[in-house]
C-alpha cells in the first residue's frame, strides 16, 4: 500500500484542532463551521444539515450503490441543572459523562449572553483536611458541583453573572501527543475519527482517486445522546459505516495501535457481508486489525437503521482505551483505520 504517514500527520493535527473546540451534544455550530472550512480547503463539497451536522461528498462514480461514512463531532459534557444556594452549580450530564471522570477537571460555562466563565468540577466539600468522608463518598451528579472561578457565594450573585439553568458546561480535553505516538485526550470519541474522515478526503483528492462507489460523509452532532445518525441518508446509499472509536479493554483483542472491526454491539450484529469484507481487506493488505464485540456500545449507523434506512451497516475505528474518561489512542491505530478505508473503498487498493 501507499505511504500514509503524511496523511496520518494531518489527521493528528486536525484531531488536535477539533478537540480544542467545545462541542457537547447539541452545541455544534463552531465545530461544524471548522469542518466546513477545512472541507472547502480540501476541495470537498459539503453543507450543513437542518439538524446541524455536516454532509459531505467525497466523490465516486456509482451513485446507486453509494457508501455513507458517519463520524460524530459531538462530545460528552454537562449542563447547568440549578444554581445552588452557595452560588455553585449542580450539573446534569450530557451523554455518558460520569461524575467520577469529571471530578477535579477544569471546565467552561457557556452562557446564553455569550460570556464564558471558568470553573472546576469538585466533590462538594472537597477539602480532604475538612471532609472526613471524602474517600467514602460516591461520586454522582448529586455529590459533585461546579465551583465557578468568580467571587460568588450565593444564588443571586451567580445569577447576576448571567448564568442560568440550561447553560452548557464544557470540560477541558487536556490533549497531548507523545513522542512515542500515543494520543491522549478527552473526547477522542469521536473527534479522532472525524479527523480520520478529513484525512481520507484529503487522501482521495491528493492521490487523484475516484472511487468506484460514491462516498458520502456525515459528521453528526447528536451521537452521544443517541440520534446523531438518524439524519439524512442520501439517495442511492446501500451501505452505511460508522467510523467511531474501537473499544480496548478486558476480554477484547484490540489495542490502541490497531483498527477495530466491530462484529456486534448492544444493538446486535453488524452486517455479515460488510464485516467479512472489512476483515478480508485488512488481511490482504497487512493492516493491523482486531475483530471484537462491544457489550456496552451504540453507534450512529444504528440510529440510521432505526430511522428507516434500508442499508447494510458496519463499524470500524482506531482502538481507544479508557472510553468516556481520559482516553488514549495511538497514531498506528489512526493509520490502520485510514488504510482500511482506502483498501475497502478505492479501486486502486481493493
Amino acid at each position: 500500500m501507499k505511504d500514509f504517514s503524511k496523511y496520518t500527520d494531518y489527521i493528528i493535527e486536525q484531531a488536535q484542532a477539533l478537540l480544542a473546540i467545545d462541542s457537547p451534544s447539541g452545541y455544534g455550530k463552531e465545530v461544524t463551521e471548522y469542518l466546513l472550512a477545512e472541507l472547502q480547503k480540501i476541495g470537498v463539497p459539503a453543507r450543513r444539515t437542518v439538524k446541524g451536522g455536516v454532509l459531505a461528498e467525497f466523490g465516486g462514480r456509482d451513485r446507486e450503490d453509494a457508501v455513507l461514512l458517519e463520524a460524530h463531532c459531538d462530545t460528552l459534557g454537562a449542563m447547568v441543572h440549578e444554581i445552588k444556594t452557595n452560588g455553585r452549580l449542580k450539573a446534569v450530564n450530557i451523554g455518558g459523562m460520569m461524575a467520577a471522570n469529571a471530578e477535579a477537571e477544569n471546565c467552561r460555562i457557556l452562557t446564553r449572553t455569550g460570556k464564558i466563565y471558568e470553573g472546576t468540577c469538585q466533590l462538594a466539600d472537597a477539602s480532604v483536611h475538612v471532609n472526613g468522608d471524602y474517600g467514602k463518598t460516591e461520586r454522582t451528579w448529586d455529590t459533585v458541583e461546579i465551583v465557578i472561578d468568580e467571587p460568588v457565594s450565593s444564588k443571586e450573585e451567580t445569577g447576576a453573572l448571567g448564568i442560568m439553568p440550561g447553560d452548557y458546561i464544557c470540560f477541558e480535553p487536556r490533549t497531548r501527543v507523545t513522542k512515542s505516538g500515543y494520543i491522549k485526550s478527552r473526547f477522542l470519541d469521536d473527534k479522532l475519527s472525524s479527523a480520520i474522515l478529513l484525512g481520507f478526503a484529503r487522501y482521495l483528492k491528493e492521490e487523484c482517486l475516484e472511487p468506484e462507489r460514491m462516498i458520502y460523509a456525515h459528521f453528526t452532532i447528536y451521537e452521544e445522546v443517541g440520534h446523531g445518525g438518524s439524519g439524512p441518508c442520501p439517495a442511492g446509499v446501500t451501505e452505511a459505516w460508522s467510523v467511531d472509536m474501537g473499544c480496548v479493554g478486558q476480554g477484547l483483542q484490540c489495542t490502541e495501535r490497531e483498527v477495530s472491526i466491530c462484529a456486534k454491539d448492544s444493538g446486535g450484529p453488524y452486517n455479515y457481508e460488510v464485516v467479512s469484507r472489512m476483515v478480508r481487506a485488512a488481511q490482504q493488505n497487512n493492516i493491523g486489525f482486531a475483530v471484537d464485540i462491544y457489550p456496552h456500545y451504540g453507534s450512529d449507523v444504528e440510529a440510521t437503521l432505526r430511522a428507516g434506512a434500508d442499508v447494510r451497516h458496519g463499524l470500524i475505528g482506531p482502538g481507544v482505551y479508557a472510553s468516556h474518561g481520559y482516553e488514549r489512542s495511538h497514531r498506528d491505530g489512526v493509520e490502520n483505520t485510514l488504510k482500511l478505508l482506502a483498501a475497502c473503498l478505492t479501486e486502486n487498493e481493493a
